[in-house]
């Protein structure tokens, strides 16, 4: 018998549900409605997340003990355009607040992008917040980086969790050292026929190209660049699969022009296990479900505070 019982909201790939069931715990009811996303997800958990949210009554989903959801942050994002409330997308977090009300977990735990802290001047993230506690749950909410949690990515986003009652210690992040070497696989064995990822000539003259544009107007757009001994890279995007502008490998040394990371490197950067499959949809398609993706290794360490908070049982770290 499970220790706890959770469910897995705006699943994506299933990357929020990994560390809880590590602790014990049982997902009971999962919801995607991407259809590539649900491939992905089948292929590593044996089943098909239920489709759009905002279509499944509250009866229909089961009782649990916890709600985990990285509800979509495109609408709070940069590359969003920040629009908030007023994209469709932003109001995804009410079907939230719906399942909170009617269903009544003992604890949540919410994922979005860091951008959502400031947006509208503070009021988007303030009506989140007194949302949640107009529901009877102590709420607080904190920004975490990937890269203090030993995992190579600059990646930050912001966190909200609920408890029934008052009080949660935030995992201390380890500061284990990064490097991106660590996580990159040897493609130095690739015929030309084989290698899907070194750029071409015309897509790095592009590059180059735009890069120098952005400069003369004193902006710091363009690729960028990393090696093996980079202590970590940018945040990986949904939009990774157009160009992987954001990170590029440096193929100096093979004299090759640079490469985009692999997919199973896409998976090592957001901290997922070497066994799950990444062959389940198309390279695009893995390339924007790893940047829509949560790092494992951050909400493990989540999980681990949650989970001992809760007393489902004692978990070591």
């Amino acid at each position: 018998m499970a220790e706890f019982e959770f469910i897995d909201l705006f699943a994506g790939i299933g990357g929020m549900r990994l560390p809880f069931e590590e602790l014990g715990g049982e997902c009971v009811f999962t919801s995607e409605w991407d259809k590539f996303a649900q491939q992905t997800y089948r292929a590593n958990f044996g089943e098909v997340p239920a489709g759009d949210i905002t279509l499944i009554a509250s009866k229909y989903i089961p009782d649990h003990d916890l709600l985990l959801a990285g509800f979509p942050c495109q609408a709070f994002s940069q590359a969003g355009l920040k629009k908030g409330f007023n994209d469709t997308r932003g109001t995804m977090f009410f079907e939230i607040e719906r399942i909170l009300r009617d269903k009544r977990p003992k604890a949540f735990l919410l994922e979005n992008v860091k951008q959502l802290k400031g947006h509208d001047k503070g009021k988007t993230l303030r009506i989140i917040l007194e949302t949640l506690e107009s529901l009877g749950y102590w709420v607080d909410y904190k920004v975490l980086r990937a890269a203090d949690f030993g995992i190579p990515q600059n990646r930050e986003r912001l966190f909200i969790v609920g408890f029934n009652d008052s009080g949660f210690s935030w995992p201390v992040p380890p500061h284990t050292p990064t490097r991106l070497g660590d996580i990159l696989e040897d493609l130095s064995g690739l015929s030309p026929e084989e290698d899907k990822y070194t750029i071409s000539a015309k897509s790095w003259i592009g590059h180059v190209e735009r890069k120098e544009r952005h400069k003369s107007r004193g902006r710091g757009f363009g690729y960028s660049l990393f090696h093996s001994e980079s202590e970590y890279t940018n945040s990986i995007l949904a939009r990774y699969y157009k160009d992987g502008s954001e990170i590029l490998i440096d193929q100096g040394h093979l004299g090759k022009l640079p490469r985009k990371l692999t997919p199973r490197e896409c998976a090592r950067l957001q901290g997922f296990p070497e066994d799950f499959r990444v062959n389940a949809v198309s390279h695009g398609q893995i390339y924007k479900q790893f940047g829509n993706s949560v790092c494992v290794a951050v909400i493990r360490a989540l999980a681990i505070q949650m989970v001992n908070r809760l007393e489902f049982a004692p978990v070591c770290d």
